[in-house]
């Protein structure tokens, strides 16, 4: 945030954006402890960046998520 100037409209829901994004993942942190909080806060970005993805057509980062969350299953049930 500037000193010099207001906010313009897009800095000031990107600010907001970004402050509720912090929110949301502390409460998952408080709520779950710091490993578990950070998992689910990584599942909810990525299920919407998947989303957006998809339906702009790009099927990468789709294809991308899946192959990490098939690392982290495989790591944690052996």
């Amino acid at each position: 945030m500037s000193a010099n100037r207001p906010l313009t409209k897009v800095e000031r829901k990107n600010y907001n954006r970004a402050a509720h994004e912090q929110k949301i993942q502390k409460d998952l942190i408080a709520q779950h402890g710091n490993e578990l909080g950070n998992f689910y806060y990584w599942l909810r970005l990525m299920n919407i960046r998947g989303t957006q993805a998809y339906r702009g057509g790009d099927l990468s980062l789709i294809r991308d998520v899946s192959l990490a969350l098939q690392n982290v299953h495989e790591r944690h049930n052996r």
